[in-house]
């Protein structure tokens, strides 16, 4: 039995994802003489880095829980087959191969310059504010149970016999300066708020412009009390440009030495005010203006990539181990979320 119908042929014309495979084609070609040097020009023939590119983006779009499964849909799915670019005959890679050639990709910090090229491109350019931003932070959980942190001197009672023996905790005083998890070393033991049960976790950060809420810069480092601020001023040291700009944030942020810095940075920190007994760093030359009640309302924007990022992206609890793999997934995730809603906010035609 022989079939004249090509893949192109049988994705629908108003499809999502033909406006989408646009835009990732002008940020790979972007990218493309980056992808030249991390790949060696002898031995075995490797995966083209744009189609690596495109599948895991298939990945965080249709909510695939593993590169195993996506591989095996890429072998009967059209649709996969034709934004990844293979034709129905061509022969899909081995798993392992597929994984061995994205650890290369992880070498070369491609999801924040890839974040970057699709933001950079012309008709990407023109929707995103360059002086109104927000920030945040939330907690993802790292691939480690709590049995898997133990003493860091090797002391502590071993767990119950059995394949999953139980642990009891109880009456012990377990910290990062004593403990750390043999499974991922660097998840750190982390409570959001007094009451919530603590949890090995890494603590992602987003730069969100305020105009169409879309992620400007995604980082990814250990959880701990101050690494939301340092964060963010980081994120901001790094806009380009010298002119005067905004940005909001919830009270987590309502430290004086955090408001100061921003100042410093000639930055206006539209931050919420915290007066739980106590004095907020926010006083009416900032709360007087206009512009601070609109920057609190675009600010809690920032909760919709969070939310993608947990249920659709699939980044609730990481599938990797390592701050710069869990970094790496996280910042490219949040390229994938951005992709998700650009085709609506161009109006580009499929």
């Amino acid at each position: 039995m022989f079939s004249y119908v090509s893949c192109e042929a049988r994705v629908p014309a108003d499809h999502p994802l033909r406006a989408i495979r646009a835009i990732v084609g002008a940020a790979l070609e972007e990218l493309s003489p980056r992808f030249e040097t991390l790949y060696a020009k002898a031995g075995r023939p490797s995966i083209a880095p744009e189609k690596l590119l495109r599948a895991l983006l298939l990945q965080a779009f249709y909510t695939i829980r593993s590169e195993r499964q996506l591989i095996e849909q890429l072998d009967y799915n059209l649709l996969f087959r034709w934004f990844v670019g293979l034709s129905m005959d061509a022969a899909v890679w081995d798993v392992t191969v597929f994984t061995k050639n994205r650890e290369r990709l992880l070498a070369g910090d491609v999801a924040a310059q890839f974040l970057a090229a699709v933001l950079s491109q012309p008709r990407v350019r023109v929707l995103l504010s360059d002086e109104h931003f927000s920030v945040d932070g939330t907690l993802i959980e790292a691939w480690a149970s709590l049995k898997s942190f133990k003493p860091r001197d090797g002391s502590g009672e071993p767990p119950a016999a059995g394949r999953n023996g139980e642990r009891d905790f109880r009456g012990e005083t377990r910290t990062n300066a004593t403990h750390a998890s043999t499974t991922d070393a660097e998840a750190k033991l982390y409570r959001k708020s007094p009451g919530t049960a603590a949890r090995l976790c890494f603590m992602g950060h987003l730069l969100m412009e305020n105009r169409h809420g879309l992620v400007v810069d995604a980082r990814l480092g250990e959880a701990n009390g101050t690494a939301e601020r340092d964060t963010a001023v980081a994120m901001v040291g790094d806009l380009h440009g010298r002119h005067p700009i905004t940005l909001g944030a919830d009270k987590a942020y309502d430290v004086a030495s955090f408001v100061a810095a921003l100042r410093d940075l000639k930055v206006t920190p539209h931050v919420a005010q915290n007066t739980t007994n106590r004095r907020s760093a926010i006083d009416g030359r900032t709360t007087r203006h206009p512009g601070y009640e609109i920057s609190q309302r675009r600010r809690k924007r920032i909760e919709e990539p969070f939310g993608w990022l947990k249920t659709v992206g699939g980044l609730r609890k990481t599938r990797h181990q390592g701050v710069a793999r869990v970094g790496w997934a996280f910042t490219f995730a949040m390229a994938a979320y951005n992709l998700v809603r650009l085709p609506k906010l161009i109006g580009a035609p499929a």
